[in-house]
């Protein structure tokens, strides 16, 4: 069995986890909303049309944060479309993704939404077709408390009491020639800027998130985010990272190294933020919102009718190595939290998502249980860890890449420890130690993994196929932890006092 070892001092910290790091994003893109969210007349939908059983598989994951309307979608929103009396809202051709929006879900249903999903809204504004008027005007309408037409236009569709929505995203990918209104680095800078002028004119309390690049393998990736930071560096607080992998050659071995190039995309845009600081002579510091990341390629090219409605889009069937990634990327994060503050896995239901629905019921995808455990354990002070004698691999465009991804969360209030790991070999165990004497007194609750013999193997309604248990290998002799982590498995061993 190969060998490796975590090193890690509980008095050496990165950062306390911002809960909206275990966000997640939905948009008006296929089944995501219409017989996602909000599915009016099925099995399990409330009296507001929202499903009930995915509203419960969103609380079990306990996502903090849900980015919405888009996405590629909100490059061409009118946000008062879908707001006030449904049968008075228009039916337009959405050009992003070629069907057409009947509006019947809106702002409000969001937040209402959101109420019951104990998640907080995280809105987009257009800056496509749209600009600083109209940003100004949804947060009049949002965050007012009254007695201006937009706020008093709120208190009239039933909503007296403000959303005070506090993160609004200014755009989406606008460096992408896809998107309606793309504009230049400087051209988007300039509305961004005046759009957050005057956004935190109406509330100054507001989170403004400015576009980065599209992917790390955009011609002007570095140049765009140093341009807009340039121009906006005083009045936004984050700057947005989006990034997708899949394994279209059918190497897993280098699929699963992907993990590196993630952490590396944060390193860089890091370094990007700090250079437009240091020439500002700056003492504000801009973090990271990566609003958009997930594995995305198995539904690429899927037919579907132009210009209908909700029709099944970009709805990945997500395997088990699908799920290795994912936990390996959610660790990036973690290790990175000192400057990623938010994240969002894209999407959250139907398209390329952790769950799934059909008209009699939702389900859990092998994606889902990743997230589900950083969110709910990995709340804490993540602690610096190295390691060393881990064994490497080479594969693909990768060289040395250690098979054992680990984040070590510390969690003082509530006497926990939790490690999540990744053994990514995919013939041979690895066995584990980690020195925690620092943490006298604590023993292990438990060791869960996920894991499965057949990397391809996915859930569906019917078959559960890949889901955790509770049987890890895992022993605590004089404060030196030791566990065995299984061949390709994703591991989490939680300890308490």
């Amino acid at each position: 069995m190969k060998k490796a070892q975590i090193v890690t001092d509980k008095y050496f910290k990165i950062a306390s986890t911002d809960p909206r790091l275990f966000g997640s994003f939905i948009e008006h893109l296929g089944r995501a909303v219409y017989e996602g969210i909000y599915q009016p007349g099925q099995l399990t939908a409330d009296g507001d049309g929202f499903r009930d059983d995915v509203l419960g598989l969103v609380r079990e994951m306990n996502v903090p944060l849900v980015r919405y309307p888009g996405g590629n979608f909100v490059s061409g929103y009118n946000w008062e479309d879908g707001v006030g009396p449904k049968e008075l809202r228009p039916a337009r051709l959405e050009l992003a993704w070629g069907v057409t929006e009947d509006n019947s879900f809106g702002l409000n249903e969001f937040v209402q939404w959101c109420t019951k999903a104990a998640s907080e809204p995280m809105m987009a504004i257009n800056l496509g077709t749209r600009g600083a008027a109209e940003a100004k005007d949804i947060v009049e309408y949002c965050n007012h408390a009254g007695g201006t037409q937009l706020s008093d236009l709120r208190r009239s569709h039933g909503f007296a009491e403000p959303h005070n929505i506090k993160l609004w995203c200014l755009g989406n990918e606008m460096d992408g020639r896809w998107q309606i209104g793309h504009k230049t680095a400087s051209e988007y800078a300039r509305v961004a800027c005046e759009s957050a002028k005057l956004m935190k004119w109406v509330d100054p309390s507001i989170e403004l998130v400015a576009c980065g690049s599209s992917s790390r393998g955009m011609p002007t990736f570095g140049e765009w985010e140093a341009t807009v930071l340039d121009e906006c560096y005083n009045d936004v607080d984050y700057i947005s990272l989006h990034t997708y992998y899949g394994n279209h050659s059918g190497n897993t071995r280098e699929f699963l190294a992907n993990s590196l190039e993630f952490d590396d995309y944060i390193k860089s845009v890091i370094s990007v933020c700090d250079y437009i600081k240091g020439k500002k002579h700056a003492k504000k510091r801009i973090n990271l919102s990566f609003d958009e990341w997930n594995v995305w390629y198995h539904s690429h090219g899927a037919p579907f009718e132009k210009w209908s409605k909700h029709p099944h889009q970009l709805e990945d069937v997500y395997n088990f190595e699908d799920a290795l990634l994912v936990g390996s990327m959610l660790i990036a994060l973690l290790n990175n939290a000192d400057r990623v503050k938010i994240a969002c896995l894209a999407q959250l239901v139907n398209v390329i998502a952790p769950i799934m629905t059909s008209d009699t019921g939702a389900w859990r995808q092998t994606i889902f249980y990743p997230l589900m455990h950083a969110s709910n354990l990995g709340r804490g002070i993540v602690l610096k860890n190295i390691i060393i004698d881990s064994p490497k691999y080479d594969a693909g465009k990768y060289t040395d890449v250690p098979v054992l991804d680990c984040a070590v969360i510390w969690n003082d209030e509530k006497e926990s420890v939790t490690i999540f790991a990744v053994n990514k070999d995919l013939e041979e165990d690895l066995e584990v130690d980690c020195d925690l004497r620092q943490f006298d007194g604590f023993t292990i609750k438990s060791h869960i993994v996920l894991e499965n013999d057949d990397l391809k193997a996915v859930n569906t309604e019917t078959a559960a196929n890949v889901i955790p248990h509770n049987g890890g290998v895992s022993s605590l002799d004089s404060g030196i932890l030791t566990a065995k982590l299984n061949r390709h498995s994703w591991n989490v061993i939680k300890l308490t006092k």
